[in-house]
């Protein structure tokens, strides 16, 4: 087996140059993926069929030659395993019908990972097809940040539904939070049996909640997820990211007991310097940063890597790739990464 730089540094080494992958690095900005997701009907369509799903989560690595390679799916297959009805339209993002009291009463388990036998098919060919070297990253949403979409129906400008929804119906919040960590826990169980190295969770939305909040409805939920996972899986790295978590990073890993922090590219440097000191870090860079390119492009990839080269350190954006990012940025970012000395 080759060497999987992101693994090792996953497990607390320090590899320089480091090990890079992005955020959504199988999606629009490819016009191979525009091309496969033509053939594929809709957006869930792709994500359910093993085919088309391993031939997307592959082009990028074909591409760019990514150290990681995350598996291409969507963090709302997780509420439609569990019978919510769930479209993607076109400018408009993901639908669901809103969930009430009632609705988290009646979520149906029973079906949950027949449903996603196709992830878990997808997983099993990826570790086959990609080269050695590259380590497979399984991924899920984090119980907050998919209960939002749950609770409004789509995604909103501050997640406000969720958050009266939280604070007016404490009792149903936490039964919808308490059922989707748990499936997401087997989720990601299932995706790591299947052969994925680490595992991701994406908490997008973080950065809307007060301290309290924060504490109950982010780190909680991921703690408990992290226990059940190392139950069955003690040594798979996990790498939490609550995306905008500000001064509340700091706290995260230690109290959810995740191995990694995702940092999103508002955490300074000095910030994410000290981060390191208790673990792997991944991030940081603004995602304009590559849409613009040049010196602005140039600028933030050498701040990172001079902030970040002395320890654990895989570089990723701090948010996904946007449509718009032109291909040839993110090969001029790679080279400055792979040629830094």
């Amino acid at each position: 087996m080759g060497q999987r730089k992101t693994l090792e540094v996953l497990r607390g080494e320090t590899v320089f140059p480091p090990p890079v992958w992005m955020m959504r690095q199988a999606g629009r900005y490819l016009p191979e993926y525009r091309e496969t997701r033509k053939q594929a009907g809709g957006f869930l369509d792709l994500c359910y069929n093993p085919d088309l799903a391993v031939e997307v989560t592959l082009q990028p690595i074909r591409r760019f030659g990514f150290d990681a390679s995350i598996l291409f799916s969507d963090i709302l297959v997780v509420p439609h395993a569990l019978g919510r009805d769930l479209r993607f339209e076109e400018g408009r993002g993901p639908l669901l019908t809103p969930i009430d009291v009632g609705g988290i009463a009646k979520l149906e388990t029973s079906g949950f990972h027949d449903h996603l036998a196709p992830v878990y098919e997808t997983v099993r060919r990826l570790r086959r097809e990609l080269p050695d070297e590259t380590t497979l990253l399984g991924f899920c949403g984090a119980p907050w940040t998919v209960a939002t979409y749950m609770i409004a129906g789509h995604g909103t400008p501050d997640q406000a539904p969720a958050r009266m929804f939280a604070l007016e119906q404490p009792e149903a919040f936490s039964a919808l939070i308490d059922c989707l960590a748990d499936c997401s826990a087997e989720y990601l169980i299932r995706q790591i049996d299947a052969g994925a190295d680490a595992v991701q969770i994406f908490d997008s939305w973080a950065g809307v909640l007060d301290e309290l909040s924060f504490e109950r409805w982010c780190v909680r939920p991921v703690a408990r997820m992290v226990a059940k996972i190392r139950e069955k899986h003690p040594d798979t790295p996990i790498i939490g990211f609550p995306k905008g978590a500000g001064a509340l990073y700091a706290g995260y890993r230690r109290e959810t007991g995740v191995t990694a922090l995702g940092l999103d590219w508002t955490v300074p440097l000095g910030t994410a310097r000290r981060l390191q000191a208790e673990g792997a870090v991944q991030g940081n860079l603004d995602p304009f940063r590559l849409i613009a390119g040049g010196e602005a492009l140039h600028e933030g990839v050498d701040a990172i890597i001079e902030a970040l080269r002395h320890g654990p350190f895989i570089f990723n954006l701090g948010h996904g790739i946007t449509p718009k990012t032109p291909v040839e940025h993110v090969e001029a970012m790679l080279k400055r990464i792979r040629e830094a000395q």
